[in-house]
């Protein structure tokens, strides 16, 4: 991996880390934050195999699916972590997804 790479995804691992319980952030939304509107593929790769304190699990889609889900052990996973934090979901998208985002606000480090 490049030395640029491994910056943003210790940066997209940062943010991540920041998102409350009970609340979800997009790929999209921390790309933006990152100064990289048009990165959310990359803050969806550099989540795929992210270490284990970084709450992967609430990062979804701009529309609430559940599109990292592949990545999780199991095939629902994904889904009982954010059940388990009060999130409501169906069909693998989450319901009313504009009560549990959270955008980060600044980028701090």
């Amino acid at each position: 991996m490049t030395i640029q790479k491994e910056n943003f995804f210790h940066k997209v691992y940062a943010i991540v880390r920041q998102i409350p319980e009970g609340r979800v952030s997009t790929y999209g939304a921390i790309g933006k934050n990152l100064g990289s509107a048009k990165s959310a593929r990359m803050v969806g790769w550099a989540l795929n195999n992210c270490p284990s304190d970084v709450p992967a699990h609430r990062v979804v889609n701009q529309k609430g699916l559940l599109t990292g889900k592949i990545h999780f052990e199991g095939i629902n996973l994904m889904q009982q972590l954010l059940e388990n934090e009060g999130l409501v979901i169906e069909n693998n998208q989450i319901i009313d997804l504009e009560k549990y985002l959270w955008e980060p606000s600044c980028f701090t480090q």
